[in-house]
């Protein structure tokens, strides 16, 4: 991994962002819906399971889409300081992902009817399950790279660069 750079990263960033822009949609809708008690739509009540997931299934999303937003900030700086807290919010958002993972299978396994929405939202958070780890691989990947700075940036700047390093004079 220790290739893994800017260009391999960015991509697979604005499509988590975009999927969990989209599992945040479905989900609130969903979720609206069973709770003004509107059963009798077609396919906002699924099972015991629904609601549930709906609940975690958000929580994903708006946690994913706020540890995006940390992601393009170390995309645009790739400094070692942003990759630490790019990391950290995207094991954190992977999680939360995994746990509404359990819970997209276990509505699955229970059966009924479930809506085009139900069942888009699924796939959706079971994709992002996969596409999530493989983000939170890639960056940890980079953190054994060496291909960041020590906090400060690249280039042939020490670690505090607004500072002149102080010369001692010869008595």
């Amino acid at each position: 991994m220790a290739g893994v750079g800017r260009n391999m990263i960015a991509p697979l960033l604005v499509l988590n962002l975009i999927m969990y822009i989209v599992v945040i949609g479905f989900a609130s809708w969903n979720l609206n819906h069973y709770i003004n008690g509107e059963t009798n739509h077609p396919g906002v009540a699924g099972n015991g399971a629904t609601f549930y997931f709906l609940v975690f299934a958000i929580l994903a999303g708006v946690v994913g889409a706020a540890s995006k937003l940390a992601g393009v900030h170390h995309v645009r700086s790739w400094r070692g300081d942003s990759l630490a807290a790019s990391a950290a919010s995207a094991l954190i958002a992977w999680a939360i992902t995994a746990l509404a993972f359990g819970l997209a299978c276990k509505e699955i396994h229970i059966g009924g009817y479930r809506g085009w929405r139900l069942r888009v939202l699924e796939a959706f958070v079971i994709i992002l399950a996969f596409t999530q780890l493989l983000y939170v691989v890639m960056l940890h990947g980079g953190l054994f790279s060496g291909n960041h700075g020590a906090g400060a940036g690249y280039g042939d700047y020490p670690a505090d660069h607004h500072h002149k390093p102080a010369t001692t004079a010869r008595v």
